[in-house]
């Protein structure tokens, strides 16, 4: 058997092939039972679902929209500053409401003419209502970068910020994909999310809550649940995990979804490297975690939480010692 360098495989016979005919038929049979299965309707010349690619591209015009001078594009000067933003906003806004309504429609037995119109109507209002928030997004990422300029000793402004830092990237895309999760698009926000996930080893599930002046310092494994809910001005190192500790179930033996089962982090609180925090547990304001901590129970407010070499296990320190 010769090899046929133009065709990049070897010659064989006219009548072999690789048994395509039974595969479409197999692939086509499995889609249709899934699709059954999950009650999915048939939308000829359309797709089901919201697309990661054009996820992608409406992330990456936000964040030029939200900071034009650093995240815009290359040839971007201040006096066509606005007409960026608006040309780019008007974009990604009508992109992100043509994902919207496939999310939507996917979650649908069936999709007749009045449920579309009820679903164009309904996508439109969110869109609007998330580009209503945009400027709240950028006070709240503003506030982030600040924050990591000011704890990190090794920020030279905070241009590095928000130009480099892992954790500050996961927060532009947290801080989108929660307001699209809060108003009722979570597999677009857990899209978002995943996309930072990606890019930075940051997990932040989009259904977090977290406050003001928040900073991930390095960042890389860090793992923050679906309940969580995070005050202002607290600090995270790499590899902290804020998780569930257990997940409760029905009859039937399927985890019930939505309830409360990751930690509470108060203000003011630091966490440093490699602590995991499991469970409906609440971190007290001003408490300081040690690294490699494992908790399970509550902390109290001033606290410094350490782990004790000599001792083998984790202590509390006195409450009220310092940070």
């Amino acid at each position: 058997m010769t090899l046929d360098i133009a065709a990049g495989a070897p010659d064989r016979p006219a009548d072999e092939g690789f048994g395509l005919d039974r595969v479409l038929e197999e692939l086509a049979e499995a889609r249709r039972r899934w699709r059954q299965a999950h009650h999915r309707s048939f939308e000829p010349g359309g797709r089901e679902m919201p697309a990661l690619e054009a996820v992608d591209r409406i992330v990456e015009g936000l964040r030029g929209a939200l900071f034009p001078m650093r995240l815009g594009p290359l040839d971007l000067r201040q006096e066509s500053e606005d007409l960026y933003v608006g040309h780019t906003l008007d974009t990604v806004l009508h992109d992100l409401e043509g994902q919207v309504r496939l999310e939507l429609c996917g979650r649908l037995e069936e999709v007749d003419a009045l449920r579309r119109a009820e679903v164009v109507a309904q996508a439109h209002s969110i869109v609007r209502d998330f580009a209503l928030t945009l400027p709240d997004i950028r006070s709240l990422l503003d506030g982030d970068v600040v924050a990591a300029y000011h704890a990190d000793p090794a920020a030279q402004s905070v241009d590095e910020v928000l130009l480099c830092y892992p954790g500050l990237r996961a927060m532009i895309h947290h801080r989108i994909a929660h307001r699209l999760y809060v108003l009722g698009v979570p597999l677009l926000a857990r899209m978002v999310s995943e996309a930072a996930h990606r890019e930075t080893g940051i997990d932040i599930h989009p259904g977090a809550t977290i406050g003001r002046n928040f900073f991930i310092d390095h960042g890389t494994g860090v793992v923050i649940g679906e309940t969580a809910l995070i005050g202002d001005n607290v600090r995270l190192f790499q590899a902290v995990t804020l998780g569930a500790k257990s997940f409760p179930v029905d009859s039937n033996g399927r985890v019930i979804k939505g309830q409360p089962r990751h930690p509470i982090v108060e203000d003011d609180v630091v966490i440093y490297a490699g602590a995991t925090i499991l469970g409906r547990v609440t971190i007290g304001r001003g408490a300081v975690i040690g690294g490699n901590v494992w908790l399970t129970e509550d902390v109290p407010p001033a606290t410094h939480y350490t782990h004790s070499i000599a001792q083998g296990a984790v202590r509390p320190a006195q409450a009220g010692s310092g940070r």
